[in-house]
């Protein structure tokens, strides 16, 4: 496990309600369930934007197949 640094933050009290909840069920830390989140989030944010237009393109062109697939 990395070094981890202290930080202060504020957050809606129903997200940390449920952050709680899910972190006792789970029987993990919330500071590992923030750091994996945050990674997630973080990589999801670096793909290239070019890939997430053409992907935003593909869902548009078939959110019809999407949506009955969905069902």
């Amino acid at each position: 496990m990395k070094a981890a640094k202290k930080f202060a933050t504020q957050i809606e009290e129903s997200v940390l309600k449920e952050l709680k909840s899910f972190v006792k069920s789970e029987d993990r830390k919330i500071s590992a369930v923030v750091t994996e989140a945050l990674e997630e989030y973080l990589n999801k944010r670096k793909i290239r934007p070019v890939f997430r237009s053409a992907m935003d393109e593909v869902l548009d062109e078939n959110s019809d197949l999407l949506k009955r697939l969905a069902k």
